[in-house]
């Protein structure tokens, strides 16, 4: 029918490549439905016994990791072993970058044998990495078994080094029915920080001035490794935060 038509043009549609005209592969329309829920992450893929990147991500693994990116197909790629994984989850997350680690959710075995044989591999996020939550299984599974690598693996010691103690979330939030009330020159202020490694949290709240040295004193002495702001924040309040994370 016309409707049943219609439909199978719009599918159709959706599979090209509008730049290039060419079909994307079903791997490649798994990474762009992926993308679409996690916009702001590097996605490492697991393909067989290595990690890929697609498109920007692999762009941003080549720059950072100095690894080789090349077109192919409809993305621009770079892999990494799946060995090496851990490392360079490392490297990303250092340099200020959101990691999601893509899993295959069923082995080549299990496939053959199945009735989905000929499609592609289940793949689902497991993981997501930024400086305050570096744990997680593909993580300290590897640092456990640090002692048994070979002199073959070249891992420096700096890259598996444990993480900072004291490697902070910080929430901070504010009183005031509206934007005049947070304006005013004394403001309660509540903040809570959280330690993923540990479960350690920490919790105050206080009447801050003007010049917010409450809540500077607070940030300095956690120290916090990543900060969650609300969208309603004060301009002094904003203001301290940009100036202290600048240093």
């Amino acid at each position: 029918s016309l409707k049943s038509y219609e439909n199978t043009q719009k599918t159709s549609d959706i599979n090209i490549n509008k730049r290039t005209k060419s079909m994307y592969t079903p791997l490649e329309l798994q990474f762009i439905d992926m993308k679409k829920q996690y916009k702001d992450a590097v996605l490492c893929v697991e393909c067989g016994y290595k990690y890929r990147f697609f498109g920007e991500d692999a762009e941003i693994a080549a720059k950072e990791l100095n690894i080789y990116c090349h077109q192919d197909h409809n993305f621009m790629t770079a892999s990494i072993p799946s060995h090496r994984l851990f490392v360079h989850v490392r490297r990303l997350v250092a340099k200020g970058y959101k990691v999601g680690v893509i899993k295959q959710m069923e082995t080549a075995a299990l496939k053959a044998a199945g009735e989905n044989k000929s499609s592609v591999f289940s793949r689902k996020l497991t993981a997501l990495y930024t400086k305050s939550t570096l744990i997680g299984e593909d993580i300290l599974f590897k640092e456990m078994r640090f002692h048994t690598l070979t002199l073959d693996d070249s891992v420096d010691v700096e890259e598996v080094a444990t993480d900072v103690p004291d490697n902070y979330l910080l929430c901070i939030c504010e009183n005031g029915e509206n934007l005049k009330d947070r304006k005013k020159s004394d403001i309660a202020i509540g903040i809570m920080a959280i330690q993923p490694t540990t479960g350690e949290v920490i919790f105050d709240s206080f009447q801050d001035s003007a010049s917010r040295l409450e809540l500077e004193s607070r940030v300095l002495c956690l120290q916090p490794v990543e900060i969650i702001l609300p969208l309603n924040l004060s301009d002094q309040s904003e203001k301290l935060i940009n100036s202290i994370t600048s240093m």
